[in-house]
């Protein structure tokens, strides 16, 4: 097995190069290479989806007539991995990527268009500023003051960083605790001052509302139609059950008037 591992070949010595007949290969000759799809693709003949890093056994050869700043350009023939249709690639040195010749159609890269719409706002301004001073110096004017913009707010981010970074973690939670206890502090505060505002039946400040059917008398007592209220009950007896309920009804509906102002402006808080 040795003699296949040799380094160097014996030579005769009338051997001589000039005689070996030369093999003129044409210039379009097809090579076999292994490859990995650089894009993801779509076929158009069974609609199938072909992802970037497939691998594919493709046949290579070289662009007849085709350069770029004297760089070779290369076409790349492979089959569908479903239908077996031939899909057709080659390479593009100008934008430094490959394109897709025929068989198939590429996926959208939403990357590729801002590259482009970059690409395309540079040429449109190269375009402008060529034999024209001042429009030239408006760009520079505009860019410098794009950068100090940016310089400034770096700086002002890196100073508050900076400001961060000296406060300790305990003086920040001081500084919570204080904050929450202000807060519980105030809202009872407005608890309070909405309490002392509600006007209670036998608080000082309470005023009583006169009845409609009260008659004051020239000696200023308090004469009310006891004789009518008392032939009406008599007439009909139950009457002095309505008016308890109706008294009882209006008490509640008090009192859940003053716990319903309560409750709102606890849920407002």
């Amino acid at each position: 097995m040795g003699e296949r591992k040799v380094l160097n070949k014996y030579y005769p010595s009338d051997f001589d190069p000039s005689n070996l007949s030369k093999i003129r290969r044409p210039k379009n000759q097809q090579t076999k290479a292994r490859m990995m799809l650089p894009m993801s693709i779509r076929c158009n003949t069974c609609a199938n989806f072909i992802y970037k890093g497939t691998k594919f056994n493709s046949r290579k050869e070289d662009v007849i007539g085709e350069t770029y700043l004297g760089i070779r350009i290369f076409r790349f023939y492979f089959k569908c991995s479903r239908c077996s249709a031939e899909l057709t690639i080659r390479t593009d040195p100008k934008i430094s990527d490959y394109v897709v010749e025929s068989g198939a159609t590429r996926n959208f890269e939403p990357w590729r268009a801002e590259d482009e719409e970059a690409e395309n706002r540079k040429r449109k301004r190269d375009a402008e500023e060529t034999g024209d001073a001042m429009k030239s110096l408006e760009n520079r004017a505009l860019d410098s003051k794009r950068e100090m913009g940016i310089a400034a707010a770096l700086d002002e981010m890196k100073s508050m960083r900076s400001r961060q970074a000296a406060v300790s973690v305990g003086e920040m939670l001081d500084a919570l605790r204080r904050k929450a206890e202000e807060k519980e502090k105030t809202l009872e505060e407005e608890d309070e001052a909405l309490v002392k505002s509600i006007v209670f039946r036998g608080s000082r400040n309470y005023i009583r509302r006169i009845p409609d059917d009260h008659i004051p008398t020239s000696d200023g007592g308090d004469n009310f139609k006891r004789s009518k209220v008392a032939e009406e009950l008599s007439t009909k007896p139950t009457d002095f059950l309505t008016l308890v309920m109706q008294r009882r009804a209006r008490i509640q509906a008090t009192c859940s008037t003053s716990m319903y102002q309560c409750n709102s402006h606890f849920r407002r808080e």
